[in-house]
């Protein structure tokens, strides 16, 4: 059963294009009646969200990676969008000091008043965010200005009921299988049954790795190790490596160096240059794929499903 979904929302870099807009990625989690979680929230954020499958309602956690324009512009729109809707739950924000900031200034100046609590955490290196079922570490990263990387790790859960071998024992279904499910023991004809001897294997959590614009850094690799998926900017081609590191960014190719020392599953490109078309995505990803196959390069619209166990399916 699909579990995750990721949306992305933007995937372009510095400035908006008629193909890309700026930064923002979404993960919706289907199983948590769709609650959605935005990395970055770039201009016009919230135009997409109204083409997209996502309700601003949902929305209850932001993550923002830097305080660069492409990746907070849109930010001030969503919320006080979110508030006109009548939204009234709090929503909780994460970012690096001065985040804070530009959020109140933005809406102090603009005279706009949420219905809505906002919920401030300011991020630091080496940071865990611990949010029911999940746990995020937080890393500094390598770019002009303090940007961090996100991992999203799923808690493990347990394995099936094995219901069979229950019913061999004359246990009937009922209440005593939800006790026995969450590892209880029971008793049952005078024998202590113990719930986790009746459980299948455990099911690994998911682990996605999100990076913020950065250059290529040992701190990359260690926060994407062994991921299911690493979502890694990739703002210029190969041939534009001098450009990558005068700006403080990364290669198709370094990414793909990345992922490849990480081990991860799969990796998805995005912040592309806007130089770059969508008829340019053949090379891009060629760069890539030489050196790691299972390379994809993101789109605005696009997402892929992650289960517990696999990548589920790529759109």
């Amino acid at each position: 059963m699909i579990k995750i979904r990721l949306y992305f929302l933007g995937t372009g870099a510095g400035l908006p294009s008629k193909e890309r807009n700026t930064s923002s990625i979404a993960l919706i989690h289907s199983d948590r009646n769709n609650e959605t979680w935005l990395f970055d929230c770039g201009e016009a954020t919230q135009h997409r969200i109204q083409t997209s499958p996502l309700r601003l309602s949902k929305i209850n956690r932001i993550f923002i990676t830097h305080l660069h324009g492409d990746h907070i512009f849109g930010l001030p729109g969503v919320l006080s969008s979110r508030s006109v809707q009548g939204v009234t739950s709090p929503l909780y924000l994460y970012g690096p000091t001065g985040l804070n900031k530009y959020v109140e200034t933005s809406l102090s100046s603009s005279m706009t008043h949420l219905q809505y609590d906002l919920i401030y955490h300011e991020i630091s290196d080496q940071q865990q965010i611990h949010i029911p079922n999940f746990i995020i570490h937080v890393a500094k990263l390598a770019h002009g200005i303090p940007s961090y990387g996100y991992r999203i790790e799923e808690n493990d859960r347990p394995g099936e009921l094995l219901v069979d071998q229950l019913k061999k024992l004359g246990i009937p279904p009922g209440p005593i299988y939800k006790r026995l499910k969450e590892g209880e023991s029971v008793e049952w004809n005078g024998e202590i049954i113990n719930g986790n001897d009746y459980l299948g294997p455990v099911k690994s959590g998911a682990h996605l790795t999100i990076t913020g614009d950065t250059k290529p850094t040992k701190k990359t690799i260690e926060l994407s190790n062994g991921a299911d998926v690493l979502i890694h900017e990739a703002t210029f081609s190969d041939q534009l490596s001098e450009n990558a590191a005068l700006f403080n960014h990364s290669t198709t190719t370094q990414a793909a160096q990345i992922a490849k020392q990480a081990g991860v599953k799969i990796l998805i490109l995005t912040h592309i240059s806007p130089r770059f078309q969508l008829k340019d995505h053949v090379k891009l990803r060629a760069e890539a794929t030489t050196i790691f196959a299972n390379t994809y390069i993101a789109e605005d619209g696009w997402s892929f499903s992650v289960s517990r166990k696999s990548i589920e399916s790529i759109d």
